[in-house]
């Protein structure tokens, strides 16, 4: 029953963040044909580009690798792993597609993350022994409470939708705080690295160093045969989830510049800029990872009330435990010093410490936004203090336990609701399907007579790529005009040197419509073409190539584009590469 609630309790806050009702969450953002809220653009470009990945995965054959996503981007395709579609789920209903239809599976993957973050949380506070009693009840509900409402969390809600899968870091806690013991442990392991390598990189390398931890302390204390053998499965399953969604078909781009801009402030975690109303705000760099870190006054407090019972009580044995648990703690730390980077910062204040080798950052930079790393080490304080204030005040106080716990998780939504009504503004007005980018009814003729669309020049997130590629998905085209994660830039270059030639020789792929993003490809275009045979329009603020259209109509209030090109409208074209 306290599970249930506790899921309740989850799936309470989720409502609140996107409803505020349950009928509004299941109309505008549950429902599997709702992608209005997606597409709408408040959230920003990432939702945009989940749907995407996901509406062409979906349409295609099956390949090997079973992620692979060749019509996203063409050349510059790779796989659902870097469109951030969660494979987790992806993959198995990609494998129904015949019996269902699901046009979008983010509201829910976000009402279970809720859920699961809640359930789990309940599950870390009862460590502590506080009982099953009524009141010891309430007070497990109330510490779940304060992990279902936690802004590292509601944060990438409203973005990172994959990252909002934190349940995984809280499952792998669990792990390392509890004995375990015979096949059970191992399994568990197993199941849980192959469930989170389908769900983000980032939250797989924090689970596999906590399984990592684990496995440790449960070899040094008890060495078996067996533990030898969870080396090599743990890891084998993990790499097979990556290798099924697609994370190995990248042979260049995942490496990157960039590590130690977006690291963690060393005061984040008391920092209410975005998401308090209570507390004063922090000096902070403001990065594009900034004040996702914030635990809530509630949070806070609940650290405070921890560390004032560690003082005051010496029997809870608590220095045995951080004694036996010591490659846990050791990970804990590796990571939160990751999260800070070389250039750790402040309240705002950045400080060097030291120059790591070029080589050393580019492989940093595979994991750029290392803020993200401070999560574990927080929920496992949260936890932890969650557990030694319950177990100090034991079950023959069970009624105190509950009404602390209680304000906790009221102080902590108080605090966080001014924010929370902010995201689920973003949210509800949207109506629940999206209208078109592109209205103009000629693109519906264009649709008909080309097979693929192109946006020259090629890029990753390149100006109009979110117009071009839903049309290209309304269409059943295919396209270059794409989003991803990570991309090859060496991909990148080679089809731009071979469009270029092609729209310079005027010698055009066969079904292929052009849209021109900078004013060298459309000096580049309009001197390949042949002027009758290959008009150039201006539709919807595009510039557009139509090879061989010929003779056939177009309407008389479209523009048909001719040098010098001096008067397009703002926004239509760049005056360099992008």
């Amino acid at each position: 029953m306290a599970h249930l609630a506790a899921a309740a309790i989850g799936a309470a806050v989720v409502v609140l963040s996107f409803g505020p009702t349950p009928w509004e969450f299941w109309e505008g953002v549950l429902s599997p044909t709702a992608t209005g809220w997606m597409l709408a653009g408040p959230m920003g470009p990432d939702p945009v580009q989940y749907w995407l990945g996901w509406s062409w995965f979906r349409r295609d054959a099956w390949h090997i690798p079973p992620g692979l996503n060749p019509n996203y981007g063409l050349e510059l395709s790779s796989s659902i792993f870097y469109a951030d579609t969660i494979p987790l789920i992806a993959l198995p209903l990609k494998a129904i597609r015949s019996l269902v239809t699901v046009e979008q599976y983010w509201g829910m993957w976000l009402l279970f993350c809720g859920m699961a973050q809640a359930v789990l949380g309940l599950r870390l506070a009862a460590l502590s022994g506080i009982g099953i009693t009524p009141a010891g009840t309430l007070a497990l509900l109330g510490a779940s409470a304060l992990f279902a409402l936690q802004p590292m969390m509601l944060m990438r809600m409203a973005g990172h939708l994959a990252l909002a899968g934190q349940w995984t870091v809280l499952a792998a806690l669990l792990l390392c705080f509890t004995e375990g013991r015979g096949a059970r442990r191992p399994l568990a392991w197993a199941l849980l690295v192959s469930a989170t390598s389908l769900v983000h990189s980032y939250l797989l390398v924090m689970v596999g160093a906590l399984w990592g931890a684990d496995w440790l302390r449960r070899t040094i204390a008890a060495p078996a045969l067996g533990r030898a053998a969870e080396a090599v499965l743990v890891p084998a399953l993990g790499a097979a989830g990556l290798w099924a969604a697609g994370f190995f078909v990248l042979r260049a781009g995942l490496e990157a510049w960039g590590y130690g801009d977006l690291g963690f402030n060393v005061l984040a975690w008391f920092d209410s800029t975005l998401w308090g109303s209570i507390l004063p705000p922090i000096p902070d760099l403001r990065h594009g990872e900034s004040g996702s870190d914030y635990l809530g006054l509630g949070g806070i407090l609940l650290l405070a009330a921890g560390l004032v019972t560690v003082c005051l009580r010496r029997d809870l044995g608590i220095r045995a435990a951080l004694m036996r648990s010591w490659p846990l703690v050791v990970v804990l730390i590796a990571l939160i010093l990751f999260a800070m980077t070389h250039m750790p910062s402040i309240a705002g204040v950045r400080i060097t410490l030291f120059e790591p080798p070029p080589w050393m950052l580019r492989l940093a930079g595979i994991l750029r936004a290392s803020t993200r790393f401070a999560w574990p080490l927080a929920y496992a304080l949260l936890a932890s203090a969650a557990i030694v204030t319950l177990r100090a005040l034991g079950p023959n106080r069970a009624r105190l336990a509950a009404l602390l716990f209680a304000a906790l998780a009221a102080v902590q939504l108080v605090d966080l609701l001014p924010s929370i009504r902010h995201y689920e503004s973003l949210v509800i007005k949207e109506p629940r399907i999206q209208p078109e980018r592109l209205p103009d009814p000629f693109w519906d003729e264009i649709g008909k007579a080309y097979t693929r669309i192109r946006a020259v020049p090629a890029a990753d997130r390149g100006l109009h790529w979110e117009s071009t590629a839903r049309f290209a998905i309304r269409h059943g085209m295919t396209t270059d005009a794409v989003y991803l994660a990570r991309i090859d830039p060496g991909a990148i270059a080679a089809l731009r040197e071979k469009i270029a030639a092609q729209l310079f020789s005027g010698r055009h792929e066969p079904g292929t419509v052009y849209v021109l993003r900078d004013r060298d490809t459309l000096k580049r275009a309009d001197f390949g073409r042949d002027r009758e045979r290959d008009p150039m329009l201006l539709i919807d603020g595009l510039v557009v190539l139509l090879p061989g259209w010929g003779d056939r109509p177009i309407p008389s209030h479209l523009r048909r584009l001719a040098p010098p090109f001096e008067d397009l409208p703002e926004g239509t074209i760049t005056e360099g590469v992008r």
